[in-house]
């Protein structure tokens, strides 16, 4: 089959297309015939060596996957063989997403959304994931809550604002100039201009911060908390000093990275089917062009999504 591998850490040219063996499901595994594959910054980092999970290369990056299940193995009871499924499998583990096939464990994969094309699902299981542990499964956003989503048209933002707004909160974004009126589209009650304005002179008592930024974004988001607010950052996760600043203003830290979750993801998809969640796709580009793919990702100047298509 067709693979994305690299044999070095580097910069987007390491990633090569080749021919790798066709990977086999063991105990409670299924094989997907990957149709798209998602890109994240998470395999920026994990490409260039910056953050090195997969140990040294060779290996495949990338944890996305959409596609349909070929094959089922022992212990798998919740799909069959022609399904049509999504998820982040593995992850921090390699799962080799860039590739035509991929394995995963049946229980860290969802059934696709129906309403979309598998391109559009390969863009949720990780920022979807990540917003949704973030949002609704850490910072219990409901009916009445007060949000803060810094970087509001990156992958996780442009999908966090959605997912707060589908559960009832208002939502309240930052994006840089050129993107305020794509974060406007989404439904937001309100956009501030990160580059024109100071956020913490116009936005007071939130209940929850989500920051993606970090640095001093992430310590001038404790200025907006009302008392018992909660700052969740998936950037400045280990950050000691933050979180007892967090805590000696009567406020609560989270730090979240996504982890597989086929309830999150069932929770996601139902959101998109019922037209109230939609990943943006800013560019949809063959398996062999990853390297083109990084070099997008890391410009930082598209809106929204990354993918890959696997077939």
């Amino acid at each position: 089959m067709q693979a994305v591998t690299q044999r070095a850490f580097g910069g987007p040219d390491v990633l090569e297309p080749a021919e790798v063996s066709r990977p086999r499901p063991g105990l409670n595994e299924v094989l997907v015939r990957v149709h798209a594959a998602g890109v994240n910054p998470i395999d920026a980092l994990v490409r260039s060596g910056t953050l090195p999970l997969l140990g040294t290369p060779p290996f495949t990056v990338g944890w996305d996957i959409s596609g349909v299940v070929m094959e089922t193995a022992p212990g798998v009871t919740r799909f069959a063989v022609g399904d049509e499924v999504y998820g982040m499998p593995y992850i921090p583990r390699a799962a080799a997403a860039y590739a035509e096939y991929a394995v995963a464990p049946s229980r860290q994969l969802a059934r696709k959304p129906a309403t979309v094309d598998h391109r559009t699902a390969a863009a949720l299981p990780l920022a979807g994931l990540t917003a949704w542990q973030a949002l609704a499964d850490t910072g219990l956003v409901g009916t009445g809550t007060r949000v803060l989503v810094h970087g509001g048209a990156g992958g996780v933002g442009h999908l966090a604002v959605q997912i707060a707004k589908a559960r009832g909160a208002e939502v309240i974004a930052t994006a840089s100039t050129a993107k305020t009126d794509f974060v406007r589209e989404l439904g937001v009650d309100q956009v501030i201009d990160y580059r024109t304005r100071d956020f913490t002179e116009e936005v007071k008592d939130v209940d929850v911060v989500l920051d993606g930024v970090g640095g001093e974004t992430a310590e001038r988001s404790l200025d907006v908390l009302r008392p018992g607010g909660a700052l969740v950052t998936i950037v400045e996760m280990r950050n000691a000093d933050l979180a007892g600043r967090a805590e000696a203003r009567g406020l609560s830290f989270h730090g979240v990275t996504a982890e597989p979750d086929h309830v999150g993801l069932t929770a996601l998809a139902d959101l998109v089917d019922s037209g109230r969640l939609r990943p943006h796709i800013a560019q949809a580009l063959p398996l062999a062009r990853a390297a083109e793919a990084h070099r997008l990702l890391e410009a930082g100047t598209l809106p929204g999504k990354v993918v890959l298509r696997a077939a």
